[in-house]
């Protein structure tokens, strides 16, 4: 239940921008407004993307930030919008899969890295991933269900054959990334697997290096929807976050631009 009623009041937040008119009736070939779906982490970033972008080609730039999957699920009802930034390919891979990106459209833009992430001074002592399930961990996880990091920090478990020890340690789920730090940075729990680029800044929080071979790095991509109302100005704004001035503001962020040697296999 708790789960549906997230999805229906963000839904209905997405129906509120549309009916207040920051998106734009298709009366002109150019949009005055875009909406955004973009997954929750990269809100630093694509709100600094959203001033270049508008200074540059003078169209606001709205937001959706939620969840990858809870983004799509929203997609799926509104049938509104003009651009999804998810956090990991799969989510866009679906998105293509349903008919809701045009496959052409996609661009890929930056690099989510895994870390574990624990609470300054490290009271759970985590050092590896096999710590997380010593007895009295307590752990709390994005939902695999809504939050890509959560989908992504579960199969790393289950790849490192550790999901059937861990998983009982944990005792909270949440839809978004910046929640699970936030829950982190104040001690609530021991330790759980973040995205670097959020947490490394984060005073009360401590990262351990996931070991290459355990790790699944993703990459953040981003495409036009298949119902947007202006595709040539979706089109801008793709392109202009895939561009060297685009990349450079995720990368003052702490992201990695993509393409980079060091996380391709």
């Amino acid at each position: 239940m708790k789960k549906i009623t997230l999805s229906v009041c963000a839904v209905m937040a997405t129906l509120a921008l549309l009916a207040s008119g920051l998106v734009g009736c298709s009366q002109g070939e150019d949009a005055e407004s875009l909406l955004v779906y973009s997954g929750a982490g990269m809100r630093k970033p694509m709100d600094e993307v959203a001033v270049a972008f508008q200074e540059k080609y003078g169209v606001e730039v709205t937001y959706n930030y939620a969840g990858s999957q809870a983004l799509l699920s929203q997609m799926e009802i509104t049938q509104m919008g003009d651009a999804y930034m998810p956090g990991e390919t799969y989510y866009i891979e679906v998105a293509v899969e349903k008919g809701y990106v045009d496959a052409d459209s996609q661009e890929m833009i930056c690099y989510h890295i895994p870390v574990i992430t624990v609470p300054k001074g490290n009271p759970g002592n985590i050092t590896c991933l096999e710590d997380m399930a010593n007895d009295g961990v307590k752990l709390v996880w994005g939902d695999p269900e809504v939050a890509a990091i959560g989908r992504t920090g579960k199969g790393i478990l289950e790849r490192a054959g550790l999901y059937e020890e861990v998983w009982p340690n944990v005792v909270s789920t949440l839809p978004t990334m910046n929640e699970v730090m936030i829950m982190i940075a104040m001690g609530q729990a021991d330790g759980t697997i973040n995205w670097w680029d959020t947490v490394k800044a984060v005073e009360d929080i401590e990262v351990i290096q996931i070991p290459p071979a355990q790790n699944a790095i993703e990459v953040v991509p981003i495409g036009v929807t298949t119902f947007t109302e202006y595709p040539e100005t979706a089109r801008k704004f793709v392109d202009f976050c895939a561009s060297e001035e685009g990349k450079a503001i995720f990368e003052k962020h702490g992201f990695v631009g993509y393409p980079n040697s060091l996380y391709e296999s």
